[in-house]
């Protein structure tokens, strides 16, 4: 990314310097992003090194370096086999595997993620995210397999970010869950919010700090005490198809916070397609991969 000249105009005046980046840089992902850049170092003011509680003053002269940020050394390169869908010199897409985890989750899970296989893979890959998360642009849970979106570069991220935050990337998956869906298809509008118990899941909520959750639902196939069913969420929140389907009363087998965890011997939970427009061909691209096998050996 090339380095950036901004003069602080009078609207702008007195705007702590993370937002003022963060409303008038369109190459940047996330004020988090913004923050880390001055950490690093990468900006200044009137040619001094500027923090990010500082202050912008009209006139002032913004320089920011949009160089890579540096990565996590603990994190090594390994030699992961990896499912690729489509790649370029932009960015891959990759078919993840059930129980893989993306990406490491502290300083003791270093090895053995998707993050390491990507490192062996790729020369380059985007420093938008934390050291650990180099490339990822969105991420899945560790025992949801399926389609994950990699970038090669922060121009490249930004871009995809910006569509998953606008909703325009449209997303597949399906899923085996409990017993037999009544009706073909469907939709769950229902906003989620913290659980009052546990940190680590959330729940069906209705207060002011709940964020709003729809997900469409399509009947494929009907078993005898179970549905395969393709889920297309319109937001993208955590755990979001897990707990609309519980929700229903029909939760996804195998799951260990939202259903019961011996019902199937993984998360029946697969990210089956997605859309999206190319960051630079500006071109729509579309992408469908087969569903697990054991998705559809049942009785």
């Amino acid at each position: 990314m090339p380095t950036h000249v901004l003069k602080v105009d009078p609207d702008h005046s007195q705007l702590r310097l993370d937002v003022y980046l963060a409303q008038n840089l369109s190459d940047v992902p996330s004020r988090t992003f913004v923050k880390r850049l001055i950490e690093a170092g990468q900006v200044s003011i009137n040619k001094k090194t500027a923090k990010a509680n500082q202050k912008v003053v009209s006139g002032d002269a913004v320089v920011v370096e949009l160089s890579a940020l540096p990565q996590d050394e603990n994190i090594a390169p390994e030699n992961i086999p990896l499912d690729i869908v489509y790649e370029d010199e932009n960015l891959l897409l990759v078919n993840k595997p059930s129980g893989l985890l993306v990406h490491p989750v502290n300083a003791q899970n270093t090895s053995g993620t998707l993050v390491n296989a990507l490192l062996h893979h790729c020369k380059t890959l985007s420093s938008v995210n934390a050291e650990t998360r180099p490339g990822i642009v969105h991420r899945l849970d560790r025992e949801t397999s399926g389609l994950l979106l990699v970038a090669k570069d922060n121009k490249t991220h930004t871009k995809l970010a910006k569509q998953f935050e606008r909703h325009e990337i449209k997303k597949q998956y399906l899923a085996l869950v409990e017993g037999k869906v009544e009706f073909d298809e469907g939709v769950v509008d229902a906003a989620l919010g913290k659980h009052p118990r546990y940190y680590d899941r959330k729940k069906i909520s209705f207060d002011d700090a709940a964020k709003e959750a729809t997900t469409f639902y399509k009947v494929k196939r009907r078993f005898k005490n179970k549905t395969l069913v393709a889920l297309f969420p319109q937001t993208g929140r955590t755990h979001q198809l897990r707990v609309h389907m519980a929700h229903l009363g029909h939760p996804i087998l195998g799951d260990d916070k939202y259903g019961k965890k011996d019902s199937f011997p993984r998360l029946a939970l697969h990210a089956q397609g997605i859309g999206f427009v190319h960051p630079h061909s500006n071109q729509y691209m579309e992408f469908l991969v087969k569903p697990p096998q054991e998705f559809l050996q049942l009785d």
